[in-house]
């Protein structure tokens, strides 16, 4: 973890003079017009807090304009607009390939959306008691694990709303959730530095990392479900990395 994090400080230095020589799709040294980064019509009418893939050429966002988008990321157009939430938008996540739209907010709450249905939601998830800021959809979009300031992970059924478990833990207050892809776990990161592996099938903490020196702030899992990567915050010139 050393090294990569010696690794990645390297690189930061490199991009910060020489930004043009990385690119997304692998290119290197790309000037002008060919290599510029494409720039489309807004989809929020204030900050946008989430981003995440919704199908190959969708992506649906939420932000402080407390309602949620799904845009042709290709395009730029924004196809689907759903308002309901009563505060800002603060995580969003879907099932690939599937029609669900989940999205957490600082009112307390998390919805579902169907990208067929209508513009209001399609089931609702009320139960925490402060701001939802961790959001993890099952692949078979069957379940959902949710994460707040409150200390606590929720457990929901997607189709009847109802709360299969509540776990709490002492100053564990929720950043990030990602589900591990064809397994029943769940990975948390906090603000208590640590990154928790939890099984989803009796809502337990299967494994506890060693906490880091700074907060945790997001995780993500690779596809063949051996490897997560979390990445913390960081203050005076220290921080700021990422740990696989």
């Amino acid at each position: 973890c050393l090294l990569l994090a010696r690794a990645m400080g390297k690189l930061q230095s490199k991009i910060s003079f020489h930004t043009t020589k990385y690119r997304a799709d692998g290119s290197v040294g790309q000037t002008g017009p060919a290599g510029a980064s494409q720039q489309h019509s807004p989809a929020h009418t204030d900050a946008v807090a989430s981003v995440a893939a919704l199908k190959p050429d969708l992506c649906v966002s939420g932000g402080r304009d407390k309602s949620v988008a799904v845009s042709s990321w290709r395009s730029g157009a924004a196809l689907r607009r759903f308002i309901g939430h009563e505060r800002e938008v603060t995580k969003v996540t879907s099932a690939l390939d599937s029609n669900r739209v989940f999205s957490a907010s600082r009112d307390k709450t998390v919805m579902m959306w169907e990208l067929q249905g209508s513009s209001g939601p399609s089931q609702h998830f009320p139960g925490h008691d402060l701001v939802v800021t961790g959001l993890a959809v099952s692949p078979d979009a069957s379940q959902l694990c949710t994460g707040s300031r409150d200390n606590t992970v929720c457990k929901w059924d997607t189709e009847t709303g109802e709360c299969l478990g509540r776990a709490a833990i002492s100053r564990n207050l929720v950043t990030h959730l990602c589900w591990v892809p064809g397994e029943p776990y769940v990975i948390q990161t906090s603000e208590d530095k640590t990154t928790r592996v939890w099984d989803s099938r009796e809502l337990q903490v299967a494994h506890t990392f060693p906490a880091k020196q700074h907060i945790q702030t997001c995780c993500d899992v690779s596809q063949d479900g051996r490897y997560c990567l979390s990445c913390s915050s960081g203050s005076a010139g220290h921080g700021a990395e990422a740990t696989v």
